[in-house]
């Protein structure tokens, strides 16, 4: 039987860690995104496949280092995992049309019908892990988030496309 925790069962305060902005958002990131995981895999797909339909969502095609990017895996893996996505048709790789090293990706309208009944699922999701801090707030932490990503992507490494 699982008891109910207590104060002692809580980290201890004070650490370096405790205000390191990027062990806080790996630990928000990881929360928050474990909950609506538990909600993907229940409607039969990976985290992997998720992240990969949603980062297509919308017809987007990108190459798959982008796609390694902004899905968050790395690039070996995001390889593998189109490997079995595009054999199940719901991915498709493509040439790049000026440049033979890199392949593209583009969701197929079967990958398309799948993401569009998480998506809603996840916009749900959003938001309720926002209400408590309000519209304003909340808008503003995705802005703040938004502006730092590009901040810090224009300074990372090149990916390798695949």
């Amino acid at each position: 039987m699982t008891r109910p925790p207590e104060a002692s069962d809580a980290p201890p305060t004070g650490a370096f860690v405790d205000d390191y902005l990027p062990a806080l958002l790996s630990q928000a990131s990881q929360l928050i995104s474990g909950e609506f995981h538990r909600v993907v895999t229940a409607k039969g797909f990976t985290v992997s496949e998720w992240r990969v339909l949603a980062s297509l969502a919308g017809g987007r095609t990108l190459s798959i280092g982008q796609l390694a990017g902004v899905a968050t895996i790395k690039q070996p893996t995001v390889t593998r995992i189109l490997d079995r996505m595009e054999a199940t048709g719901e991915v498709r790789r493509l040439p790049h049309p000026h440049d033979r090293r890199v392949t593209l990706v583009r969701i197929t309208a079967k990958g398309t019908r799948a993401v569009d009944k998480l998506i809603p699922l996840a916009t749900e999701h959003a938001e309720r892990v926002l209400a408590p801090f309000g519209r304003q707030r909340a808008a503003g932490l995705t802005a703040m988030l938004k502006q730092m990503i590009a901040l810090h992507r224009a300074v990372a490494p090149p990916e390798t496309d695949v």
